[in-house]
């Protein structure tokens, strides 16, 4: 009873500095990509947090996965290592017996998986679709970095804006240049603020400023002072924002009622996440067998190759069989059953104190 307890309180703790590792890992992989999209100014900087928060979730099954396999791998071959196995075998209890603790211990994360694969995923990726497309939605003046110039969508004006209320009703120090009938127009004023006429149109009235004019090949321009001056931002956007034929952000209902084969796709794909890491358990535990004389680095790189092999072959054949190149049960269900064979395969051999792979010595025949 002692060793089963401390075997799961060391379970949680790895687990958990485990699972932080690896969302900072993924955190900090999609950081870059979404820092340089927001330096560009194609992604407003209040978007940043969201959009982390969105991938997060959606990669956050796997991670679980791989988190439940590492932890049982680690704490596994740290007890072999020092000599921790040697007092639970000499009480009496075999390398089987560790199955009921460890799985009483994974049947919550089992679970939080299935939760987040059939539910909370896809979920996520849906408000994901439906943020991304809200942001191509918004106007131009709202995409704007302070400090930084932006082009609008229609390619022709760039904007410049130093900075924005509390509110961000009220611009300052701003600078359009706008091209309009082969002219070149560039608008200069101090202050500004966001107006919208009856039809809701939206507009920046620009305040006791200068507009200069003229053409790009010609030294002669017009300078105009002016004490308002409005310019059309966009007009307003739709309040309803349709997401497209994402198939990762479809509800697991919807998949249900579906005959396509690219929605059972990924309805299998998603029940794959949970079933996948129930056989990570029985092969973390045969793999985590070391020679304590020996290092634990061969173990832990053959296992993380063999789970390497396992979601990739499990992401190859969900692609097979989205394009209908192949039934959903000769797709997916296979490399679930081999891997399973494999991990009743290794737990017999471990348990018998047996080598992985049998050996065979053949005599030369004289």
């Amino acid at each position: 009873m002692l060793f089963k307890t401390s075997l799961t309180k060391e379970l949680f703790y790895t687990s958990l500095s485990t699972i932080l590792i690896l969302s900072g890992v993924v955190v900090a992989q999609r950081s870059v990509y979404i820092f340089r999209l927001a330096a560009k100014g194609i992604i407003p900087n209040d978007a940043i947090d969201t959009i982390l928060v969105f991938n997060l979730l959606k990669h956050l099954p796997l991670l679980l996965s791989l988190t439940l396999f590492l932890t049982i791998l680690i704490t596994l071959t740290r007890w072999y290592k020092d000599s921790e196995m040697v007092i639970w075998f000499s009480s009496g209890l075999g390398l089987l017996s560790l199955i009921r603790p460890i799985f009483i211990f994974s049947l919550p994360i089992i679970i939080l998986i299935a939760s987040l694969s059939f539910y909370i995923s896809p979920w996520a990726v849906h408000k994901a679709e439906e943020f991304k497309k809200g942001l191509k939605s918004r106007d131009e003046l709202s995409t704007i970095t302070p400090g930084i110039f932006k082009e609008s969508k229609s390619d022709n004006r760039i904007f410049y804006v130093e900075g924005f209320s509390e509110l961000g009703n009220l611009v300052k120090n701003i600078f359009v240049q706008s091209v309009q009938n082969g002219k070149v127009g560039v608008i200069v004023a101090n202050e500004g603020e966001r107006k919208k006429n009856e039809k809701g149109e939206d507009y920046i009235i620009m305040k006791k400023g200068k507009r200069y004019e003229g053409r790009s090949n010609s030294q002669e321009f017009s300078t105009t002072y002016f004490e308002e001056y409005g310019i059309l931002i966009e007009k307003e956007a739709p309040k309803i924002i349709k997401v497209g034929e994402v198939y990762e952000a479809k509800s697991t209902l919807e998949l249900l009622k579906s005959d396509s084969s690219r929605y059972k796709a990924e309805l299998y794909w998603r029940i794959s996440l949970p079933v996948s890491a129930l056989l990570l358990i029985f092969l973390a535990i045969p793999l985590s067998v070391i020679n304590p004389r020996s290092g634990r680095s061969a173990n832990i790189i053959i296992a993380l190759l063999l789970f390497v092999i396992y979601n990739n072959m499990l992401g190859v054949s969900h692609s097979i069989v989205s394009i209908g190149n192949s039934k959903i049960w000769y797709g997916l269900w296979p490399v679930h059953l081999s891997f399973g064979a494999i991990a009743i395969y290794l737990l017999y051999r471990r348990s018998l104190n047996l080598p992985l792979l049998p050996t065979k010595i053949f005599k030369r025949r004289k």
